[in-house]
């Protein structure tokens, strides 16, 4: 039967990685695949993947309605045999029902790959009604580290390598930018709590509070 599955993890997990595979996958056996995204790093109309692989997608943008969309294509003689979902969690929740549409609807298979939570720990609208409606949810196994080495849990944004707990929810940054622009970083729950960056760890090592105190 078809379903609509979920694949969730932190950034860093090889969420994206994961949907270029099943798009190969499926692909090489004959069948054609329709592929949305939102704000990916790559840029509009893109999935990628950290690795370097990358290929063309639809963007899905606020007002695209993905059933009505996938129903336009098939209705002109388009091949449609599944969906591929990246960035899930931008989506507004009223699209995540249009997905679960095509699945029952249509008869599709829909695959969606996104974060559950934002740098505040706080769940996405996109993400919470994916699980409210998903056939199936799974945590992606490739955990993602904390610099300190723990499985990272949670995702933190940086403004010029400081951690922030306030502003947009949704700011398109990448854990592969410098220090001095918006990006993002794996923790652990300790170190996010502590509000404890990578950046944030090496200055405390450096710093001569925390040097061992000697006599004379």
């Amino acid at each position: 039967m078809p379903e609509l599955a979920f694949f969730s993890g932190t950034m860093d997990c090889g969420k994206s990685t994961l949907a270029l595979q099943i798009e190969h996958n499926r692909s090489a056996r004959g069948l054609q695949g329709l592929i949305f995204t939102r704000d990916d790093r790559a840029g509009e109309g893109k999935l990628s993947s950290r690795l370097g692989l990358v290929t063309d997608a639809v963007e899905a943008g606020p007002g695209l309605d993905l059933y009505g969309y996938v129903v336009e294509q098939l209705s002109r003689g388009g091949k449609v045999d599944y969906v591929i979902v990246d960035e899930a969690q931008f989506l507004a929740p009223d699209q995540i029902d249009q997905l679960a549409r095509i699945v029952d609807d249509l008869d599709l298979d829909v695959f969606a790959f996104g974060i559950t939570t934002d740098f505040r720990t706080k769940l996405f609208p996109g993400s919470q009604r994916l699980i409210e409606l998903a056939d199936r949810v799974e945590t992606l196994q490739v955990e993602a580290m904390c610099w300190c080495g723990a499985r990272a849990t949670h995702n933190a944004r940086t403004v010029g390598g400081e951690m922030v707990v306030e502003g947009e929810q949704v700011v398109v940054g990448d854990v592969a930018r410098s220090a001095a622009e918006v990006g993002y970083e794996v923790l652990c729950r300790r170190h996010h709590r502590r509000r404890m960056t990578s950046a944030a760890s090496r200055a405390g090592s450096l710093s001569p509070d925390v040097l061992p105190v000697t006599s004379g």
